[in-house]
């Protein structure tokens, strides 16, 4: 066989199924396609279906009794979700697919009725991959923590929105004060509102570590802070106190919820059956020993990917599914990366604070930081970390008896090759003109 042939094996996977079904989706009805054995061909049958409870459970009714082994949707928007959930609790194999994955031939007329038995013929023919869908009890939680992120990043919004009102009036606190929001800054901004001019007394108002500063804070408070400025502000203000608390509802919920999830509890003594009889942790706990990742960043961690790690056989195929690891791209004899991808967002950016907190740290996750940003850049360096922590999480959520232990900072330099280190730098110094002798260190 010449050395230049590939050989490649057919995916285990391939299957062909005799009863299927796939449903085009939109807001107010689906495009249902049913294909199953005819007497002597298949029969495909085509009819819409209203995106209504009763609708849909009618649908769930038909399909069973049809024996379909397989239903696929569509993600359009959020529009899938009343077809899965009702026709899962009814206990059909339903698969949610990527619509990039399923786009028909280009040049083909588009209607929902052709889209629909394309991904009917797709199918039958185990052309698809799968979407990640969490459990109903991860799905519920993964509602509270994603609302939470939303109000915090629309606090902030509103921050900023109160100190460009501040610079407005010509008021510069915020170049004295770290933070305009604490408990001094806080009280400033009450006074103003209030009516209270004097920088004087307004710089009276510091504590803690600003009181030292109040001569800078007499001069950022000279300003034209009027009626105008003062109604705004406490408009604003009130805004963020009540996002403030929704937010610690929402935390408290999120604990609670957390704390009922199965699998959540530490694992109980394999000998002596006690909960975390055998030292064993909660799987917030475990999770709080990575580098980087708080109580916060673990639940939301939990509610992005769940407690069940069989829906990720490996951990390549989790950083996959996150598009934490670069593709290769081939185009004859060339080979390159390209970029990983989106993913999904609320779990990209969790682990991004979480590798830059980590990255911070003398432990093996700050070494590979540093070790990487000095050729890879700070943006690749962080991806790579945030790969790293992601393989341990899945580690730790796969096992529930495996505790995390740090490699150390100097991981890779106890791992190195002095014989060929040596050579290397005798190799460079002897190209930049210099003779190199070596002798044994005392």
């Amino acid at each position: 066989m010449d050395d230049n042939v590939e050989e490649i094996d057919a995916d285990e996977n391939e299957e062909v199924l005799e009863r299927v079904a796939a449903i085009d989706v939109a807001k107010a009805s689906g495009k249902v396609c049913v294909r199953i054995p005819g007497a002597k061909r298949r029969i495909t049958k085509v009819f819409d279906v209203k995106a209504t409870t009763n609708a849909i459970m009618a649908l769930a009714d038909e399909l069973s009794d049809l024996g379909v082994e397989r239903v696929v949707l569509e993600s359009t928007s959020d529009y899938w979700r009343p077809f899965f959930y009702l026709l899962e609790a009814r206990g059909l194999s339903v698969w949610l697919v990527n619509a990039r994955d399923v786009k028909n031939v280009p040049g083909r007329p588009k209607t929902d009725k052709l889209d629909a038995v394309w991904l009917a013929r797709l199918n039958e023919r185990g052309m698809l991959r799968p979407s990640f869908v969490p459990p109903a009890e991860i799905r519920e939680l993964r509602d509270y923590t994603r609302l939470r992120a939303e109000l915090t990043k629309e606090r902030s919004r509103h921050k900023q929105r109160v100190e460009k009102l501040l610079e407005d009036a010509l008021v510069k606190i915020s170049i004295v004060a770290t933070d305009i929001f604490g408990k001094s800054g806080r009280a400033m901004l009450e006074a103003l509102i209030a009516g209270e001019r004097d920088p004087e007394v307004l710089s009276e108002l510091a504590l803690g570590k600003m009181r030292p500063k109040r001569a800078a804070l007499r001069e950022a408070l000279t300003g034209h802070f009027d009626a105008h400025h003062a109604e705004l502000a406490r408009m604003l203000l009130d805004q963020i106190d009540g996002l403030e608390e929704q937010i610690e509802r929402l935390s408290a919920r999120i604990d609670e919820l957390v704390e009922k999830l199965p699998g959540a509890q530490a694992p109980a003594d394999p000998t002596t059956g006690e909960i975390g009889g055998s030292g064993g942790l909660p799987v917030l706990s475990r999770l709080d020993e990575i580098p980087g990742i708080g109580p916060h960043a673990a639940q939301v961690i939990i509610a992005e990917i769940g407690l069940d790690m069989t829906q990720f056989p490996t951990p390549a195929h989790l950083v996959s599914w996150a598009k934490l690891s670069p593709r290769t791209i081939q185009s004859g004899p060339r080979s390159h990366s390209g970029g990983t991808g989106k993913g999904n967002p609320y779990l990209k950016g969790i682990l991004g604070e979480v590798a830059s907190a980590a990255a911070r740290t003398d432990t093996f996750f700050g070494g590979r930081y540093r070790r990487l940003v000095r050729r890879r850049g700070r943006q690749r360096a962080l991806v790579a970390v945030a790969r790293s922590i992601l393989v341990a999480v899945w580690h730790l959520l796969d096992d529930p008896s495996v505790r995390f232990v740090d490699l150390g900072p100097d991981f890779y330099e106890r791992r190195i090759n002095k014989d060929r280190r040596t050579h290397d730098l005798i190799r460079q110094l002897q190209a930049l003109g210099h003779q190199v002798s070596l002798s044994p260190a005392a």
